[in-house]
């Protein structure tokens, strides 16, 4: 057996299914978590494949702008209680701060970075941890610069950062500010993975037409009549993933890409989105 109780356990999470068709699902994949994915998404089983990002972690997620410099970071904790102690959420803005000023290509780097009073980021991780009584573990973190918009949702559940090309000055600009935010929200809540249909890698789209082809590819019907299908239901997915694509969450009527679009006319401007990021707390 190329897998082990625990990974049926994870695939459990990460889809929803009962854990005989995790077991089956594994060994059919030879143990790879994505491949025994596939198998159940293609056999109609998966219905909670959102869960996908779990983990057993609690803690906190923050995002801010400032100056046109944006950082969204995850630092994780044993329990909730512990993260939302006026201690964690004092250092998880401390860690943000530093990434803003001293621009941290990763967490090695953070670690090393020091505060104002000198203390290395390590050094105050070590503080934390006794002084919370938790372990506590910085996750993960980004930093973009231009026009940012930052969230958070949920007291740190969600946060998000969205990177605009166009005027900086915009940053002060508060029409800017509420529409870039309506962004952010949207992201937040609609969960894009991608900023638009040309972004979409190759091996993704393969692998949900491979999905749709297993799902569709016996139903008897005509093959010219199955690829109309199959065209239409990768339409859809466009729409689920793209961030430009989506139904915009405050005006359904729209898209996020024709909000934006608006909000470039009525201003003479042009903005566009370059770049966004999502974190959310992982959890149980």
């Amino acid at each position: 057996m190329c897998f082990t109780p625990q990974d049926v356990v994870k695939l459990r999470q990460k889809t929803g299914c009962g854990m005989m068709d995790c077991k089956n699902a594994l060994k059919h994949s030879s143990g790879n978590m994505e491949a025994a994915i596939d198998f159940l998404r293609e056999r109609g089983h998966a219905v909670a494949t959102k869960k996908a990002g779990r983990a057993a972690n609690e803690g906190s997620t923050f995002a801010i702008a400032e100056n046109g410099i944006g950082v969204i970071i995850e630092i994780n904790s044993e329990t909730d209680f512990g993260a939302n102690s006026k201690v964690f959420q004092d250092f998880i803005l401390a860690c943000a701060r530093i990434v803003i000023n001293a621009a941290p290509s990763n967490l090695e780097e953070l670690l090393d970075s020091k505060d104002d009073s000198g203390k290395s980021i390590k050094d105050l991780l070590s503080e934390k941890i006794l002084e919370i009584g938790e372990n506590i573990n910085i996750r993960r973190f980004a930093r973009l610069t231009g026009l940012i918009s930052s969230y958070v949702h949920a007291g740190g559940k969600i946060a998000v950062l969205v990177n605009f090309s166009g005027d900086i000055s915009l940053n002060n600009d508060p029409d800017f500010i509420s529409m870039s935010r309506d962004v952010a929200m949207h992201v937040a809540a609609s969960n894009p993975k991608y900023i638009n249909i040309e972004s979409v890698d190759s091996e993704t789209l393969a692998r949900e037409k491979k999905i749709l082809h297993e799902q569709i590819g016996n139903s008897g019907k005509p093959p010219a009549i199955i690829e109309k299908i199959i065209s239409g239901k990768i339409n859809k997915f466009y729409k689920e993933i793209c961030l430009l694509e989506q139904a915009f969450v405050k005006d359904p009527e729209i898209t996020v890409s024709e909000y934006i679009n608006n909000f470039s006319k009525s201003h003479k401007t042009q903005i566009s989105i370059v770049d966004f990021k999502r974190f959310e707390r992982m959890e149980k």
